[in-house]
């Protein structure tokens, strides 16, 4: 199915937060810069990257929910219009909802269909979700440790269409879960974005990404580096742009696991220039010379590299 309108386009995003340093002075750490990703109606779009690339925090950015410490710059706009905190407080769990990381979320003192019900759901709405999703009558008066893994995961999802959310952003939906399971889980969201949602899905099983996607964004210590269509990745590293990206594809079980040298800086020792270029075979006096190497197209896609071709 044909992408529809654009739904959520984020520019330039930067996240600080307040913290302390030795001799309790007061530092500004940027754990994300310079972040864009866009996702339109009808449209899958995967968050690759390593553990500390900024892939929650970018949800929590989308739902307004970072801490009080943290600080945001750079444009984040639903439906073309600015959004604003007071914006994200009105659609958080109605228009845009979290199918968060961990099933610990769900209440362990609640039935299921209570949660799943809420403040603005009904128990009929309920039960159409539960049906959707195969889960038998019974589990809306079950308590979240009588649920084995595929069935909390399946009412997380729950608690996301409720509301009839038209963003939905899924946070590491299938850590724990057997292949089978992680497929169902990730045919789940197909599913969502085939009726018209736009669905963000942050994850670490790229490959099985892969499948189900429609575009594939990845993310290296809190930036973007390259955006491209999820066959890109199925074709291989030839069709990609990024050595990071490359390197990611090489990486997988499937490709030979591939390691490459060094490791990811983190925030508070960020490199000037590419992030990547520490590590990258390609780099030269150009990579380092300039503050920030801007997002550019190429073939397609979106690439922060200057030697991409």
């Amino acid at each position: 199915m044909e992408s529809g309108n654009n739904v959520l386009e984020v520019k330039n995003l930067s996240v600080s937060f307040k913290m302390y340093d030795k001799g309790l002075e007061q530092i500004d750490l940027k754990v994300i810069s310079s972040l864009n990703i866009s996702v339109k109606e009808n449209e899958l779009l995967a968050i690759a990257g390593s553990s500390g690339s900024g892939k929650s925090l970018l949800a929590d950015a989308i739902l307004g929910i970072l801490p009080d410490n943290a600080s945001v710059s750079g444009d984040m706009l639903y439906y073309n219009t600015p959004l604003t905190k007071e914006r994200q407080e009105k659609l958080r769990g109605r228009e845009i909802a979290l199918v968060p990381q961990s099933v610990d979320f769900l209440d362990p003192l609640m039935q299921t269909g209570k949660q799943v019900i809420g403040v603005r759901g009904s128990a009929e709405k309920q039960k159409q979700v539960f049906r959707r999703y195969g889960l038998k009558e019974e589990v809306e008066k079950m308590y979240p440790f009588q649920l084995s893994g595929g069935m909390a995961r399946r009412v997380l999802v729950s608690t996301a269409l409720i509301g009839d959310a038209k963003l939905i952003v899924a946070d590491e939906p299938t850590p724990g879960l057997s292949k089978t399971m992680a497929k169902e889980a990730m045919g789940h969201f197909r599913s969502l974005a085939d009726e018209g949602r736009a669905v963000i899905l942050i994850t670490h099983d790229i490959d099985l990404a892969f499948e189900y996607a429609d575009a594939v964004a990845v993310f290296y210590a809190g930036t973007t580096v390259e955006t491209a269509s999820a066959e890109d990745f199925r074709k291989g590293p030839d069709a990609l742009r990024h050595p990071y990206s490359k390197a990611l594809w090489a990486a997988l079980p499937q490709n030979g696991f591939q390691p490459i040298p060094g490791t990811q800086p983190y925030a508070g020792s960020l490199p000037k220039g590419c992030l990547f270029a520490p590590r990258c075979s390609k780099k030269t006096k150009e990579c380092t010379d300039q503050e920030v190497i801007p997002m550019r197209t190429l073939r397609g896609g979106e690439v922060c590299c200057i030697h991409a071709d």
